[in-house]
């Protein structure tokens, strides 16, 4: 099964919000299956990001999973929320990364064009935050992302922007899906995809 029919096959088994089909319907006409993860680093590559999106995915679900994290912690979520913040935490990356081709020389020591990926953000509205505000335009009423979700997605990365330090350690405080979603990130990015370079 390829990525993108494993990450339609979690969303459509476990999102059911009001709106959820028509943010899936955004997903499709937008470059979301086709772009990469990153220009250099993990998934740098066609199909990248919703190959992120599902290992992220994966990765949660064992984090939660753990007696520790579950006994100790309290931390359980519904499978809904779980398949949220994960699959759709790097929405923010779309129509983010352009193809463009620069000159290197191949192993004969002759130049030649090779495709790479720039960044050209269509939309500069930060990170996680921006992934929360594509969210909540589809998903919407009763539907809306929880505010620990919203938490979980904006501070996916441990931090996002210029902002205050102790605001990040706050929010993973505050709200603990946010600190295992970067766990599950951080382990699928370093461990799991590596770099594509």
């Amino acid at each position: 099964m390829s990525a993108k029919e494993e990450f339609i096959e979690i969303y459509k088994e476990n999102i059911h919000r009001e709106g959820a089909d028509r943010l899936l319907e955004y997903l499709h006409r937008s470059d979301f299956f086709r772009a990469p993860s990153s220009s250099r680093y993990h998934g740098a590559h066609e199909g990248g990001l919703v190959e992120h999106s599902v290992n992220v995915y994966h990765c949660l679900k064992d984090y939660l999973a753990r007696p520790r994290v579950q006994e100790l912690y309290g931390m359980r979520y519904s499978e809904e929320t779980i398949a949220i913040v994960a699959l759709l935490h790097d929405l923010c990356k779309i129509d983010f990364y352009k193809v463009s081709t620069r000159n290197v020389k191949n192993d004969q020591g002759v130049w030649e064009k090779v495709p790479y990926y720039t960044i050209d953000d269509a939309m500069p509205y930060g990170h996680g935050e921006k992934s929360v505000y594509i969210i909540s335009g589809f998903l919407y009423g009763e539907g809306r992302l929880t505010r620990e979700e919203a938490f979980a997605i904006r501070y996916h990365m441990g931090f996002s922007g210029t902002e205050d330090k102790n605001t990040i350690g706050r929010a993973l405080e505050k709200y603990p899906l946010a600190m295992a979603l970067n766990v599950a990130d951080m382990e699928a990015s370093y461990f799991i995809e590596g770099s594509d370079s």
